[in-house]
């Protein structure tokens, strides 16, 4: 894979499609059989998770449904410290099983600000599953339940993730060059 140009940043190839595409069924096996019978809701936090959902949800088998919400903390390439809900939940999650799908945790304050505002709503269950977990730069308490591929405190665009709205169209995951 060559190292693609985003405005004035340079990337380079960090995981492949089809790195990214064995991890997402690995997940799949395991959501399947730990929500077999119990019809979960999954909760898609978008924007960088669009595609990760898709993905995965067309390798669940048991009944289950999808949603999506939109809550923002980025701009460029670090967090603003500001969460904002820009699109919130219309459908009732109390008494259901939820799975959060995040494309990348980070820092962790974007689930820290949301998940007691979901909680509030009485589900019977909320769990959280992601493509990319950054354990070194999380700064608060998120407990991630499935966790397809760690990943270094870098910055990386690509498969739904974007360098200031770009990048999200890649099939692949590329990291800042450094210099």
């Amino acid at each position: 894979m060559p190292s693609i140009k985003i405005l004035d940043k340079e990337f380079v190839p960090y995981l492949s499609e089809q790195t990214i595409q064995e991890k997402i069924a690995e997940l799949a096996i395991q959501l399947n059989k730990d929500y077999e019978g119990k019809k979960p809701l999954f909760l898609s936090i978008l924007n960088g998770s669009f595609l990760f959902t898709a993905d995965l949800f067309k390798q669940i088998t048991i009944e289950a449904e999808v949603s999506f919400i939109k809550l923002a903390s980025y701009k460029g390439t670090s967090s603003t410290g500001n969460v904002i809900t820009a699109i919130g939940l219309d459908i009732n999650v109390k008494d259901r099983h939820i799975v959060i799908l995040e494309d990348i945790i980070d820092t962790g304050k974007t689930l820290h600000h949301y998940l007691p505002q979901l909680a509030n709503m009485q589900p019977a269950s909320v769990k959280i599953a992601v493509l990319l977990n950054k354990k070194e730069a999380l700064q608060f308490p998120v407990d991630i339940d499935y966790s397809c591929i760690d990943i270094p405190n870098k910055f990386v665009v690509g498969y739904g993730l974007d360098y200031d709205g770009l990048g999200r169209n890649n099939k692949a995951i590329y990291q800042l060059k450094e210099d």
